[in-house]
């Protein structure tokens, strides 16, 4: 059985889910960003606890199907920016996403933009901007290295990139150094 989950976008929050599932005695057979597969065949009895311990930490139980879609294609995202994946393979995000949902990427960029009420370019960019200002803020890359990493053209499209989403170059924003970035859920 597979569980959906909202707001899973950290290795934390992966360790927290499985707790609460522990908690339960749920034999976890896989764990990843936003879904669980249960040897389980149903939650039975304590999908209500569990809804309302999950729901303390922050997340959710995904019931409805688009929801599951739009969280998914959240995280294939959230896994190639964050943790690197994919960055290798020079795909663009649409052959990524349609490649690990396995469904048209016109369809799910419509669903995407229906529900979430902003594009996936739009969402993927301000991931890799939430990611661009985590590495500024470590300070340990130069702006060359973290526009390598993060796949932009050149330096100056990366800031420009970031002064258009953030009001700020990526300088300044180094400079500044307050906390003036977002939870990855909050995006």
């Amino acid at each position: 059985m597979k569980v959906y989950i909202k707001n899973m976008v950290c290795d934390r929050c992966i360790r927290t889910v499985k707790r609460i599932f522990d908690t339960y005695d749920f034999h976890i057979s896989q764990i990843q960003l936003g879904e669980v597969t249960l040897n389980d065949e149903t939650l039975g009895e304590y999908e209500r606890e569990i809804r309302k311990d999950l729901e303390k930490e922050g997340f959710e139980l995904i019931d409805d199907a688009n929801a599951k879609i739009i969280e998914q294609i959240k995280n294939v995202i959230i896994e190639t920016i964050h943790r690197n994946k994919s960055q290798d393979d020079k795909l663009n995000f649409s052959s990524i996403i349609e490649r690990k949902l396995l469904k048209d990427y016109s369809h799910l960029s419509n669903l995407f933009s229906m529900i979430e009420g902003i594009t996936i370019e739009k969402y993927t960019i301000l991931q890799k901007i939430e990611r661009v200002k985590e590495l500024l803020v470590y300070n340990e890359l130069s702006l060359s290295e973290i526009a390598f990493q993060m796949g932009y053209s050149s330096v100056a499209h990366l800031s420009s990139q970031f002064k258009k989403t953030t009001g700020l170059t990526p300088t300044y924003f180094k400079s500044i150094k307050e906390t003036k970035r977002l939870k990855l859920d909050e995006i």
